[in-house]
């Protein structure tokens, strides 16, 4: 038996491409402006003295996302910092596809609201060609993450990397997909 595909793609091909269409006039389905990838990226200063806090930060990636990160090093050696290139200091992970959509369906409908005084994610994020980046101040918001096992708060960026021209179209494809933007 098949996996039914993810909720938030259906959503996607019902809904929010036939708005699209009718909205910005393309000639074209395949001109739609269409979710590539998420990116969610943590960057650590502290694994210079702490080397240890890679594999917390590995965990935790592997818990939100449902797959490896990969080891991010520093380009140029900095001495202010103790920092020489290839040195690592990060994770990254790549969504795409199946864990894109089930991430991205997770993270507006169950992660956004649990934020504190939560009122809605800013629209000056995105830039100039319909990408958006999200930063979040601590992990310990994921329902996957135990709050018992985490040895520090650290954040974390999220960026959600779009096919659209242009900042409207990025925008609009975010929004009929869910993401709660501040109501301006």
């Amino acid at each position: 038996m098949k996996n039914p595909p993810p909720r938030l793609k259906e959503k996607y091909q019902r809904e929010t491409v036939p708005a699209l269409m009718q909205e910005f006039s393309y000639s074209n389905i395949m001109q739609v402006p269409r979710l590539e990838k998420i990116v969610l990226n943590i960057g650590l200063g502290e694994a210079i003295q702490n080397p240890k806090a890679l594999e917390a930060v590995e965990g935790d990636l592997m818990a939100i996302s449902g797959q490896h990160s990969v080891t991010t090093r520093a380009k140029k050696s900095i001495s202010a910092f103790k920092l020489r290139a290839g040195m690592p200091i990060g994770k990254i992970v790549t969504l795409r596809g199946r864990r894109m959509y089930d991430f991205l369906d997770k993270l507006v409908n169950i992660v956004l609201p649990r934020i504190r005084d939560f009122r809605g994610v800013s629209r000056d994020s995105f830039d100039g060609r319909g990408n958006y980046s999200l930063g979040l101040k601590e992990q310990i918001i994921f329902p996957e993450i135990d709050y018992d096992k985490v040895d520090k708060i650290r954040g974390l960026e999220i960026t959600i990397v779009t096919t659209a021209s242009s900042r409207e179209e990025g925008e609009r494809l975010l929004e009929l997909l869910g993401m709660p933007f501040v109501r301006s």
